[in-house]
């Protein structure tokens, strides 16, 4: 039987963020979606989620999630069967990228989260396909459901996050990295990048989305998750 599937949601996203995926996949494998909303530090985050994760699980995180997916692979690496990594990137957070949310998390602060979504976040987040719209109305709920303390939270963590190119380079386990093409936030030249520092990781890039390819892509997203799922475990 394989090990089962455990999900990490991106950004004020919850388990609706893999719904399609979660659809599909739930007749084959066991999954369980974890928050990533509990710390103020990835490392925090991370070290919850392994008191409450399986002895031994398969992982694959988006954005932010795929952060924290890189920081218990760091933190359990004998645990991880299998990593996927989406649309995320394991550099440390930029002064520039740092000092940029401070504005944001003053407009959450004064009961702008929904406008803050709407306005400066999401539209960079979607590529061109034709479900923009119902994607956007989703993201937000899924914000306006988590509220402002979890962004604060949640930025507060991402500004703090350590480096991770030497924990990937260490990884031993079977490995996605997949991203959309249009993805302005974490671009494909970062994802080549990743790839590259993880030994035998497949690339998987999907021409029709941006940020979020489990919404926007949800069939070929699925299909690589299920590919990758079968892919028989590397021995240590």
């Amino acid at each position: 039987m394989a090990e089962p599937l455990v999900l990490l949601p991106g950004m004020m996203c919850d388990a609706r963020l893999f719904g399609p995926q979660i659809a599909e996949l739930s007749p084959e494998f066991s999954i369980m979606v974890s928050p990533v909303t509990r710390g103020e530090r990835i490392e925090e985050i991370a070290s919850g989620l392994l008191d409450e994760l399986p002895a031994r699980f398969a992982l694959a995180g988006l954005s932010m999630g795929g952060i924290v997916a890189m920081e218990l692979l760091r933190r359990a690496p004998d645990r991880i069967t299998r990593l996927a990594l989406m649309d995320t990137s394991p550099l440390a957070e930029t002064p520039q990228a740092s000092t940029a949310r401070e504005p944001q998390i003053v407009k959450v602060r004064t009961g702008r989260l929904h406008e803050l979504m709407r306005d400066e976040v999401l539209p960079s987040y979607l590529g061109p396909g034709p479900y923009r719209t119902e994607i956007t109305e989703l993201m937000l709920d899924m914000a306006d459901v988590l509220g402002p303390d979890t962004f604060v939270r949640q930025s507060r963590a991402l500004q703090r996050r350590r480096d991770q190119q030497g924990t990937l380079r260490k990884c031993k386990v079977p490995t996605l990295v997949l991203c959309g093409e249009h993805d302005e936030l974490c671009p494909v030249k970062r994802h080549t990048f990743m790839a590259e520092l993880i030994p035998g990781a497949e690339l998987c890039v999907l021409e029709h989305a941006g940020h979020v390819p489990t919404l926007e892509a949800p069939a070929e997203t699925t299909q690589a998750l299920r590919n990758w799922m079968r892919q028989p475990l590397i021995l240590r």
